[in-house]
């Protein structure tokens, strides 16, 4: 992971944690994997896990993913016409 990422995930760590501080860091990273409901080992979650919760944990449940809003469309005929080049973006 390079630098930028890791700053990045330990900005949105923080923000996070500082609003649970009674919980040690292993418990912190536990507790957003359950509500990411990630099923593996702790060992096993990666950072793009964490990433995606962590931005997307005080959202409202439709609000859409960075980085997939951008593409898209919530109508099917336009997603494809688009696709196929028949409409500018």
């Amino acid at each position: 992971m390079d630098a930028h990422r890791v700053k990045e995930l330990i900005e949105l760590l923080q923000q996070e944690w500082l609003k649970e501080p009674q919980l040690n860091l292993v418990d912190f990273l536990q507790k957003l994997a359950e509500e990411a409901k990630f099923k593996g080992e702790l060992s096993e979650l990666n950072d793009d896990v964490l990433f995606y919760h962590l931005k997307m944990r005080n959202s409202s449940e439709d609000e859409l993913i960075p980085g997939i809003a951008k593409d898209y469309e919530e109508d099917f005929k336009t997603a494809i016409l688009r696709a196929r080049g028949m409409l500018d973006e």
